[in-house]
């Protein structure tokens, strides 16, 4: 399976394809996009892997990372869902996870209010459960506002990888 492809009024949400290699990289590259995620700019290698883990995404899980482009086809970023299996208590378990980013440039646009409101109509409709999670370090104010404005909820905090993050939920279905 490879994920859909979604339109909005600005956006192409589509599958990820080995071509977006260096696009992921430019991405993951940028301070702004890293800052509360890695705390460090993604090598070629480190953005390989996550290219074939959002492709692998769909193939095992049926769901997955959509790339979104611009209507002019530029690769302004990428979201969707993932089962990391991360080591951390609370666990998210299978639930599935919720993340997202957007180019530097790219930010203050309302394209990822555009963007998790597409995917979240997409999941509302497709995925088997009930719930999404997140996970967003405290001081990223502008992921924090964006998941609470899609309507998630908080869920207590986690330590990851030595860090404090804020764990949130949304509840797809009543």
């Amino acid at each position: 399976m490879t994920a859909p492809v979604i339109e909005t009024a600005r956006l192409r949400l589509r599958p990820h394809r080995g071509s977006d290699h260096d696009a992921v990289q430019a991405l993951w590259s940028e301070p702004q996009v890293y800052r509360h995620i890695t705390g460090k700019p993604a090598t070629r290698e480190e953005a390989w892997g996550r290219l074939l883990r959002y492709i692998g995404h769909w193939d095992v899980l049926g769901f997955g990372y959509w790339a979104i482009e611009d209507k002019a086809g530029d690769f302004i970023g990428e979201a969707g869902f993932a089962n990391y299996r991360r080591d951390m208590e609370p666990s998210f378990g299978d639930t599935p996870e919720m993340g997202w980013v957007l180019s530097s440039r790219h930010h203050r646009k309302g394209y990822g209010t555009e963007a998790l409101t597409a995917i979240l109509d997409w999941a509302k409709a497709n995925l088997a459960g009930d719930m999404v999670a997140c996970m967003i370090a405290p001081e990223n104010e502008a992921s924090l506002a964006l998941a609470r404005k899609m309507g998630f909820i908080d869920r207590g905090l986690a330590r990851y990888h030595g860090d404090i993050a804020l764990l949130l939920e949304l509840r797809l279905r009543p």
